[in-house]
């Protein structure tokens, strides 16, 4: 069973990340490790502890992580976050209240922990900016050869980006911490625009789940509508987040581009995700940037298994 941690912008699409990782019974969820982005920090973990409690898994532990880059002092979040996520980060649907608080060990030293615990057996699958990911390896380096892989959602290596023409919206949030990420010699899987633009959610799932009758499968089904009516405005739209948890247990899924990565920190081209010119002779690169996806074969194991999560809650 692999052992996962998820690190999330608590919005609709991490919440359906996290509602699928929950119901995978190859997926161990050791923790939930809290950042900014589609929310602030403390929105995003106050909605992961009320997405654990609908799901009846309290006992998953939430970790506060940082609140904003690590070249600023304040976090921005983005207009378009607000309007596709909603004010509260979960299509403004009101969730039940979980009674349960974040850990009092915060996010940085939890993944450090649980890198040292449980070395090359640990997943982390981030869906937000990379900060916490990047704080923990500059306050503990070695982990950078301990943990297992890495798969981040984020990044547009053949497409345009989602905040600008070339930027996708988590890594523009924190580009200095993507790009110590992605120059480290980790096991890192980029599953970005490249192939969740291509996977799509619609609203024939969503009324599936609605059908189900069940409390879950109403608010799930009320978040992701809320989603995809202020996304794409038609009855589908993109599976983001989700893409990067099924890219873990099924790579097999994935077409991916072996390549050494960077992110670009300065001018036009701030958050933009680029091969590195100075390793175009290097061999060997770990990074590798997911370029093409069977998009059905993603779709029918997203909506078939939180069917069955919702069906029985």
């Amino acid at each position: 069973m692999m052992k996962m941690i998820l690190d999330l912008d608590t919005g609709v699409d991490d919440s359906l990340a996290l509602a699928y990782a929950i119901a995978n019974p190859d997926i161990e969820v050791l923790g939930v490790t809290g950042t900014y982005g589609n929310v602030t920090t403390e929105q995003g973990v106050r909605n992961s502890l009320d997405i654990l409690h609908l799901l009846e898994k309290d006992s998953v532990p939430v970790f506060k992580g940082e609140d904003h880059a690590m070249d600023k002092v304040v976090f921005t979040r983005h207009e378009v976050s607000a309007r596709i996520h909603g004010e509260n980060g979960v299509g403004q649907v009101t969730l039940p209240p979980a009674s349960a608080k974040p850990e009092s060990t915060d996010a940085i030293d939890f993944i450090i922990a649980s890198c040292k615990r449980w070395g090359k057996e640990l997943t982390l699958v981030t869906t937000g900016p990379l900060t916490n990911l990047a704080t923990a390896l500059e306050k503990e380096p070695e982990i950078e050869h301990m943990i297992g892989k890495v798969i981040v959602m984020g990044g547009a290596l053949t497409v345009c980006g989602n905040v600008s023409h070339f930027a996708e919206a988590n890594i523009s949030q924190d580009p200095c911490a993507a790009r110590n990420v992605f120059e480290t010699s980790m096991d890192i899987t980029m599953v970005g625009l490249d192939v969740t633009q291509r996977s799509r959610l619609d609203k024939k799932a969503t009324q599936s789940w609605r059908n189900l009758k069940t409390i879950s499968g109403r608010l799930f089904a009320d978040m992701a509508d809320y989603y995809i009516e202020n996304t794409l405005g038609t009855e589908e739209t993109f599976i983001h987040d989700p893409s990067a948890v099924i890219c873990a247990v099924h790579p097999e899924f994935f077409q991916a581009f072996p390549c050494f990565l960077t992110v670009e920190t300065e001018g036009i081209d701030r958050g933009r995700v680029v091969v590195d010119s100075k390793k175009l002779r290097a061999s060997d690169p770990t990074t590798k940037a997911c370029i093409g996806v069977a998009a059905d074969l993603v779709e029918r194991e997203l909506t078939t298994t939180l069917y069955g999560l919702f069906k029985g809650n």
